[in-house]
């Protein structure tokens, strides 16, 4: 394999006729790594430049600018570097911390929602120093979900369900934005300390943008890795472990990491990760796949889980 398979987006969702072709181009890619690529999915490069620039210059701050917003209980703020470590990896035994610093938004909850204090349920957090900066990341995310629902519409008819099969689940999604900085590392850093750790994410789908440096690896069914090129403006798009659960397993969730540059250069990424609610009972579509376990997973409980594992503001959560 020479890289992931590359879907186009173009007539979608104005064109219905595309929904179908489209849902069988990302079948086929699901199936085989739970990779792709999609262009022409509507978000536009000004936003997506802007983000960007918002990144490089929040975490440009001086280290108590940041700290000010440092991650609270809801899961939001100014996670600093290596306070994260994948205990929960499914492929390897991590011992080193991931090396890389984030900010991390989530969907808006506000003080009067029922849910407010719940967990992942809080107020998101802002640096006081870049006036500029709270406009230019809501303008993604909002951009991003968009995107992110059409895929699901996408989703739903390549399983050979309703368009609008997975609506319900996402009447209150938990929507995690995070802006990744992954510090350049030395020739001779050790072949484990990786800026993420292999992992699979937890929700539904994960959308990401990254910049022309590189470093993204997804691990084939072979046990190799493979290098994700960077192709302009586009996303790549990854199946999630419930998603892989509402296929029945037909789509794997699949294992991938990033390696820090040994060449001096900073990396930047901004993942988007699309979940269901958190009260989600997940269980695969009927006649989806043949090999499909029965069991529900309550998605909230499932997430919780391996947030208190993996990250170390929240040990003892």
């Amino acid at each position: 394999m020479n890289g992931l398979p590359i879907i186009d987006l173009e007539g979608f969702p104005t064109d219905s006729g595309r929904r179908l072709e489209i849902a069988t181009a990302l079948d086929e890619a699901f199936s085989g790594s739970g990779f792709c690529q999609i262009v022409n999915h509507g978000v536009s490069a000004a936003i997506r430049a802007d983000a960007f620039s918002a990144s490089a210059a929040f975490h440009a701050l001086p280290d108590a600018e940041k700290l000010k917003i440092s991650m609270n209980d809801a899961h939001r703020g100014y996670m600093i570097p290596r306070s994260s470590l994948i205990v929960t990896s499914s492929v390897d035994k991590v011992t080193r911390p991931n090396h890389s610093e984030s900010f991390m938004m989530m969907h808006p909850v506000s003080e009067d929602s029922p849910a407010f204090g719940q967990p992942l349920q809080g107020e998101n957090q802002w640096p006081t120093a870049l006036p500029q900066f709270r406009e230019k990341v809501e303008a993604y995310y909002a951009a991003l979900e968009s995107a992110a629902r059409n895929m699901a519409t996408l989703m739903a008819t390549a399983l050979g369900a309703e368009p609008d099969f997975f609506g319900p689940y996402f009447n209150d999604p938990t929507v995690y934005l995070r802006m990744l900085h992954y510090p350049p590392v030395p020739e001779d850093t050790p072949a484990d300390q990786f800026g993420s750790a292999p992992h699979t994410d937890y929700g539904f789908i994960t959308l990401l943008a990254q910049d022309d440096i590189g470093g993204l690896q997804v691990r084939l069914r072979d046990g190799s890795w493979l290098d994700v090129p960077v192709i302009e403006d586009a996303f790549v798009v990854n199946v999630a472990d419930m998603l892989s659960h509402w296929s029945g397993g037909r789509w794997p969730s699949t294992p991938h990491r990033v390696l820090n540059n040994r060449a001096g250069r900073d990396r930047y990424s901004i993942a988007f990760f699309f979940d269901p609610s958190m009260e989600a009972e997940v269980m695969p579509i009927d006649g989806v796949s043949e090999l499909q376990d029965r069991t529900p997973i309550h998605h909230g409980d499932y997430v919780m889980e391996r947030l208190n594992k993996n990250y170390a503001y929240r040990k003892g959560k």
